[in-house]
């Protein structure tokens, strides 16, 4: 039997965090790469320190994406974020490329030949997830916690808050009740500062930026509410710890509340399933709970590298279901091609969208014009509800 009344905390963190420059590094070749060619191999790591950046990994795309373009569209990710400090500066940093041409083994499994469809990058699992907690159907604690960096965020870039910097983190710890959150009992915040305001600053600077993101009634107490813990944050980003891409994948995804395979997303193009196939999962998870068919969802898919289709499609509603799990899977299988190539092209992961993602969570985010966050539309609701009607 499920537990009802707990506390479950999740934790986020902001795009000048050391691990997240990197996957926005990471995610912003893969935009130059599909924007030269939407079928172009990415596999791109970013390791970043005090004024240095390197990249390596592997990669199969048009010439024109030189070491030249590849430093210029990481300098550019880095002074977007907000970085001109001493320790790290988007101009000043030394960047190094080492990146090569992908494996010819790994292109033979994965390329479409003949009657062979186009396989999977690799072998794995990766898991989809969906809940009525809160407006976009993610799980409350890590929605709030990104939400709360975020508003931190927009207040910085716009001026709202000149004296904060770019490196930051959230934690909420939310009560549930009868298996619904009903409000906050701790929040944390740390943020890196200008050397010229004390703690007390700081603290007026981030409260309202949680208190108009909870619902209203949600704060916690006064003394549960943690602003820079240490008592100083002036030293943040690369300069104060190495950052590594795709290392925050928790935070990327359901902040704890639902498994993960273990797959991260950023400087790897759609072909690799531990980033499509996510997006595929979350995408048919999402639907089941708009349309109805149960209160929460989760799914998982499973792949061998080469194979086009999915070994398995684990389908579990968490006994909130209105429907069988074993059809609902089916029904989801023919509604959604879920090969490689059929979930590229369903969602149309083939375009230059990907830089976007890397900071306040893949999913919980509106769908874009131009095809960003694609796997977040409920486009599949009527199609649904029809099968099961």
């Amino acid at each position: 039997m499920a537990k009802l009344n707990y506390l479950f905390t999740s934790e986020s963190v902001s795009e000048g965090h050391p691990d997240k420059v990197c996957d926005r590094i990471s995610d912003a070749i893969v935009d130059l790469y599909l924007g030269a060619d939407p079928y172009a191999r990415v596999a791109v790591e970013t390791l970043s320190t005090t004024n240095l950046v390197v990249l390596a990994g592997e990669v199969r795309g048009p010439e024109s994406v030189t070491p030249e373009k590849m430093i210029s569209v990481a300098r550019h990710a880095i002074k977007e974020i907000g970085y001109e400090q001493e320790g790290f500066h988007w101009d000043k940093a030394q960047i190094q490329v080492h990146v090569h041409s992908q494996s010819a083994d790994i292109a033979v499994g994965v390329d479409a030949a003949g009657n062979k469809d186009e396989g999977a990058g690799d072998q794995g699992i990766m898991f989809g997830y969906a809940c009525r907690e809160t407006p976009a159907l993610m799980p409350a604690p890590i929605y709030y916690s990104h939400a709360i960096l975020r508003s931190l965020a927009e207040a910085r870039h716009s001026g709202a808050a000149p004296l904060l910097g770019p490196d930051a983190k959230s934690q909420v710890t939310l009560q549930y009740l009868n298996g619904r959150p009903v409000r906050a009992t701790s929040v944390v915040v740390s943020t890196q500062h200008d050397g010229s305001i004390d703690q007390d600053e700081v603290r007026e600077i981030v409260r309202p930026h949680v208190v108009n993101v909870l619902p209203a009634g949600w704060m916690c107490d006064a003394d549960q509410f943690y602003v820079n813990p240490t008592g100083r944050f002036v030293i943040g980003g690369p300069d104060g710890d190495a950052g590594l891409t795709r290392r925050k994948i928790i935070v990327d995804t359901y902040g704890g509340a639902a498994p993960h395979g273990g797959g991260a997303f950023s400087g790897k193009d759609p072909t690799k399933v531990d980033r499509s196939a996510a997006y595929a999962a979350r995408y048919l998870a999402k639907n089941v709970v708009a349309a109805e068919l149960a209160e929460r969802c989760t799914i998982q898919l499973s792949y061998a590298i080469g194979v086009s289709r999915p070994l398995s499609v684990y389908i579990d509603t968490h006994g909130t279901g209105q429907v069988d799990e074993d059809k609902l899977s089916v029904v989801l299988q023919e509604l959604v091609n879920l090969s490689p190539r059929g979930i590229r092209e369903h969602l149309g992961l083939n375009k230059p969208i990907y830089a976007r993602t890397s900071a306040y969570g893949h999913f919980g985010r509106e769908p874009e014009p131009d095809g960003g966050f694609s796997w977040e539309r409920i486009d599949l609701i009527d199609d649904l509800r029809t099968r099961f009607a």
